[in-house]
């Protein structure tokens, strides 16, 4: 009994030997290849008002909304501003908008964007008065209020000014307070989506087996390959909310297309590990022109009464073509072998970007190009 005892021990710690050396970094957690239907994040926007500025506001004469805004909220207090001439400009209009994050709860502090959209050149040192905040319903769901705090800043003088970052934009950290919440009862739930960030068939029926290999039923399954459907299992004991810490803690190894993207304007390539290439032969030279101007002055003779000075034009052109031989490339290489190849041939990226979308019409790329 002790010596099964004791083999039981071993092969248990071999076991969990083997989970822990095993390379991880091939396989995700499903938190962060899906997302659960319902828990998401609700975008917020509201119209205010920043005062206090320091002459950097909104010019009453040109920024209407702005001086009708104003008018408005001073009637609020009782002070009428109809027939009076309001000439400031420590106020200016802002669009406030925020994120309400799931399952907040009333009182929960959220942070606020405050973006001017008249004429102010900055907000530096105003404060956002009372803004409430809708969602897409029409509903008030928070409402915003603070000190800004403004990253750049702007100043000039009669002949020159100067500008560091966007000063007509700023945030207030906690300076939304949620009023209204939204209602999702999770827990109580006996089915739930969870919904893959990279669609795709052979992710999805990995997500769904990883699942039900963990819970030892059929209760997960791929209805498309964004979607995979989890059923609470009538024998689990904990609810929805249990269940989900459990799955998403669970390892799976998505699937990536072979795919190239490039980004000609900065230069960027990134290709997945699963690119390909058919045996193809490449050379690629570089072809450069120069031309240069050197002008000469002609002149007259000396003490002499007649001709003036000219200048003549004197032009240089070159040109350089580097001379490179055929590179082969084998059938089904691996993308370090694809690199490495490409890189013996001594290109820039801008000339690899060239050489791929090359590759790729000659029907040798076993890859999508997505060209930004």
């Amino acid at each position: 009994m002790r010596r099964a005892t004791y083999l039981f021990a071993a092969l248990t710690f071999l076991v969990g030997l083997a989970v822990l050396t095993t390379p991880a970094h091939a396989n995700s957690r499903i938190k962060d290849i899906a997302d659960v239907e319902g828990v998401r994040d609700n975008q917020l926007v509201g119209y205010g008002l920043v005062v206090g500025l320091d002459g950097t506001g909104d010019s009453l004469r040109n920024a209407a909304f702005t001086r009708q805004s104003l008018s408005a909220m001073l009637e609020r207090f009782d002070v009428n501003t109809r027939d009076a001439t309001l000439n400031t400009r420590n106020t200016a209009a802002v669009i406030v908008t925020a994120h309400l994050r799931p399952f907040a709860t009333q009182g929960t502090r959220v942070d606020i964007t405050v973006s001017a959209i008249g004429d102010a050149s900055s907000l530096q040192g105003g404060t956002l008065i009372a803004t409430p905040l809708i969602g897409a319903d029409g509903q008030v769901y928070a409402v915003g209020q603070g000190q800004l705090a403004v990253g750049g800043f702007a100043a000039q003088g009669d002949g020159a000014s100067v500008t560091r970052g966007v000063p007509t934009a700023g945030r207030i950290a906690n300076g939304g307070l949620v009023e209204r919440e939204l209602r999702f009862d999770l827990a109580n739930r006996s089915a739930i989506r969870l919904a893959l960030r990279n669609p795709d068939f052979t992710t999805a029926r990995r997500t769904a087996e990883a699942i039900n290999a963990y819970l030892g039923s059929d209760a997960a399954r791929a209805s498309d390959p964004a979607t995979i459907v989890l059923s609470r299992p009538d024998y689990y004991e904990g609810d929805m909310v249990a269940l989900l810490s459990e799955v998403e803690l669970l390892r799976v190894e998505p699937d990536l297309p072979a795919r190239v993207i490039i980004d000609e304007a900065t230069g960027t390539i990134v290709m997945g590990e699963n690119v390909r290439v058919s045996t193809v032969a490449i050379a690629q030279g570089n072809l450069t022109i120069s031309v240069s101007e050197t002008p000469i002055a002609s002149q007259p003779a000396p003490f002499s009464e007649t001709g003036e000075t000219v200048v003549l034009p004197r032009t240089n052109v070159s040109v350089e073509e580097d001379l490179s031989q055929l590179g082969v490339l084998d059938d089904g290489v691996s993308l370090s072998d694809l690199v490495d190849g490409l890189n013996a041939l001594g290109v820039s990226p801008r000339d690899m970007i060239a050489i791929l979308q090359a590759v790729a019409a000659s029907g040798a790329l076993q890859a999508e190009i997505e060209v930004l």
